[in-house]
């Protein structure tokens, strides 16, 4: 009886899930954690050692998806490589927005979930790395403040703090309502906005599923929808006004 690609393709899932899982987990325990031990004892800047480190780590991660996942391809628009000293507000599809992000961008920070900071060693590299608290609440109060107090330094020199306004994932693929939260952060900060779209990550590992999903044809994509160049922090446009405009720049870009 011969075999068609849907009685396969559950199987495929199911084994390159493991072996991604497999990949993820134990390169990050064999060889990445050499380098983060490395940079913790040698690095004049640890948190930018950090930063690096993690960049290497889930650059390392796409390639091997992209590598071992049948149908699947990158498609990264060349100007994203270009942006610096900025925060990025981008639309939220899959748990692999995040490290993708990460994987595009050299010295950057974002927003972590308080639970993960608890996590052992993991926790560690998230702290070490600069990266912030999602809520100032119990022992994470004073890192979350000292981490918003050098946000505008660390912006000036260069670096990139990325958010996904919407604070969850889409379930439907449609962009759903943005917090003020990256935009008073810009204002403050007087940094330009860069709006990004990511595109079709949830074809390949959907919300609220374990196993990837491989064998069809799918091209992920990462663009810029667009710049909001920040103003007079004194006046100028609200928070309110450049998050309603960023939400249609996006909207707009994901709708073409």
């Amino acid at each position: 009886m011969r075999l068609s690609l849907s009685h396969i393709k559950p199987i495929f899932d199911v084994v390159i899930t493991l072996v991604i899982w497999i990949y993820y987990i134990f390169s990050y325990l064999i060889f990445f954690s050499f380098c983060y031990f490395a940079a913790f004892l040698f690095a004049k800047d640890r948190e930018l050692a950090f930063q690096r480190v993690n960049h290497l780590y889930y650059k390392s991660f796409f390639s091997f998806v992209r590598t071992i996942v049948p149908g699947v391809e990158f498609t990264i628009q060349d100007n994203i490589f270009s942006i610096r000293a900025s925060v990025i507000v981008c639309n939220h599809l899959s748990y692999l927005d995040p490290i993708l992000l990460i994987s595009l961008f050299e010295k950057h920070k974002t927003i972590v979930k308080n639970t993960f900071f608890k996590v052992p060693i993991f926790g560690w590299v998230l702290k070490t790395a600069g990266y912030l608290p999602a809520t100032a609440s119990g022992a994470l109060v004073s890192l979350m403040m000292e981490r918003m107090s050098d946000l505008k330094e660390y912006l000036s020199s260069g670096g990139n703090f990325f958010i996904f306004p919407e604070g969850t994932r889409s379930r439907d693929g449609k962009l759903g309502p943005f917090s003020e939260g990256a935009f008073k952060i810009a204002k403050r900060c007087n940094a330009p906005i860069q709006v990004v779209s990511i595109r079709n990550t949830q074809r390949l590992f959907p919300p609220d599923r374990f196993l990837f999903n491989t064998c069809v044809k799918n091209t992920i994509e990462v663009c810029l929808a667009g710049t909001i160049e920040p103003d007079d922090p004194t006046g100028g446009s609200s928070a309110s006004e450049m998050k309603e405009e960023a939400w249609s720049l996006l909207n707009n870009r994901l709708n073409t």
